[in-house]
């Protein structure tokens, strides 16, 4: 989810919630600590040098039990960003603290934000020598295939 989409969203808002994955809410007195750009220079397993920029939320669970960030703070801190850091529109990913700091992308349905698990992959596939993923296939759904004793096919 792009940071216009979330500051289009806001305003129809009466709360900011986020929920995992897994059902579980993001406490409702939690605070959002950082709103930044993060841009990461890497180079992958194929030797391709590569350049990734995301709009960075950190949300916060503090024992501040009765704080409750309203859309429109939330709005006013993002633009407060855009214009005091110049960050432009981009993803935006979430860091949560969990067991760890858990980065996460971003997501809304119907009137809550989801943190979505990110997954790592391989952007230099040819170059690693990984297989293709080979078709599953049911053999019951095969057209034209018969199988009978002394054909060769078993």
């Amino acid at each position: 989810m792009k940071l216009s989409e979330i500051k289009e969203i806001l305003p129809t808002l009466e709360n900011v919630v986020f929920q995992l994955e897994d059902g579980t809410f993001v406490p409702e007195h939690f605070h959002v600590t950082e709103v930044g750009v993060i841009l990461k220079r890497f180079i992958d397993c194929g030797g391709t040098i590569r350049e990734e920029r995301v709009v960075n939320f950190q949300l916060w669970d503090a024992n501040d039990f009765e704080h409750r960030l309203k859309p429109g703070k939330l709005l006013k801190i993002i633009e407060l960003s855009e214009s005091k850091l110049g960050i432009e529109d981009a993803e935006v990913e979430v860091e949560y603290q969990g067991k760890t700091i858990g980065k996460y992308d971003l997501n809304f349905e119907g009137n809550r934000f989801l943190l979505l698990n990110k997954q790592t992959t391989c952007l230099a596939e040819d170059a690693c020598g990984i297989p293709p993923e080979k078709p599953k296939v049911k053999l019951s759904e095969l057209k034209n295939y018969s199988c009978s004793p002394g054909s060769g096919c078993c």
